[in-house]
């Protein structure tokens, strides 16, 4: 199986999943159609299905061009809002496409809809978690977010991360304010100033290298805990706790 990235508004990745049954691709949260008709055109592809992650516009606004042109199902969470869904999945259910056989996780916090793909090595997971950080959290809860980061630590740590925004040097930057002493972040974070500067993507990642850098899955480290302590005065050692600290810290600057 393959993965291509397909840049989309000004920091956005599109997936198109390719998985060698077909000249099809599964595209994964399609904010845009122009994009991702061009890079059809370009690799003489077709869309065999669309997979939705969660209700915003920047991962839902091309579908409906796109299924104008490809008549294709597209799979995502249960939500009315998301009018052009046609196989609305949940938690734990298991589906087949394009010869691959995949898995919904639940993981909301970043919205209340939020789902995340997985099939064995590869992660695709919207907004819950980027590379150094994860998303902000507009209608979950403490607790529910950090439930859901839990889930995805589970998963085998050679799972490749595909998320859907170009974050991570800004990301690993406050990464340093909580864990200075971090030396893989550290030389992580220099790998990808590199990258940028030759305007290289950063993605994906792997779930191993996340839990060596990444605050919001590291909520149960000393470090972690001891600067979230620092910052607010007073933690609880209960991982929606320091996980709400770290996003307050981040989001407020």
């Amino acid at each position: 199986m393959r993965v291509h990235p397909i840049c989309a508004f000004d920091d956005n990745y599109i997936w198109a999943i390719e998985t060698n049954t077909n000249d099809g691709v599964i595209i994964v949260d399609p904010g845009e159609a122009t994009p991702v008709f061009e890079w059809l055109k370009e690799n003489n592809k077709t869309i065999t299905a669309v997979f939705v992650t969660h209700h915003h516009y920047d991962h839902t606004g091309g579908i409906a061009d796109l299924t104008k042109k490809y008549s294709c199902p597209v799979i995502g969470p249960h939500n009315p809002e998301i009018k052009t869904i046609t196989q609305a999945v949940q938690e734990g259910e298991r589906f087949s496409m394009a010869g691959v056989d995949w898995e919904v996780i639940e993981t909301p916090g970043h919205t209340l809809d939020h789902i995340s793909f997985y099939t064995p090595g590869f992660l695709f997971c919207g907004d819950t978690l980027f590379s150094g950080g994860c998303g902000r959290m507009f209608e979950g809860t403490p607790e529910q977010f950090s439930q859901s980061l839990l889930k995805l630590r589970q998963l085998p740590g050679d799972t490749r991360v595909f998320c859907a925004h170009e974050y991570t040097q800004a990301n690993l930057t406050f990464a340093q304010k909580v864990e200075p002493d971090n030396p893989i972040l550290k030389s992580y974070a220099e790998k990808v100033k590199m990258l940028r500067e030759q305007n290289e993507i950063t993605l994906p990642s792997t779930l191993n290298l996340e839990l060596a850098i990444n605050p919001f899955l590291r909520f149960d480290q000393k470090s972690v805990m001891k600067a979230a302590s620092e910052h607010a005065g007073s933690v609880k050692n209960a991982p929606e706790d320091v996980f709400y600290t770290i996003r307050q810290w981040k989001d407020n600057g």
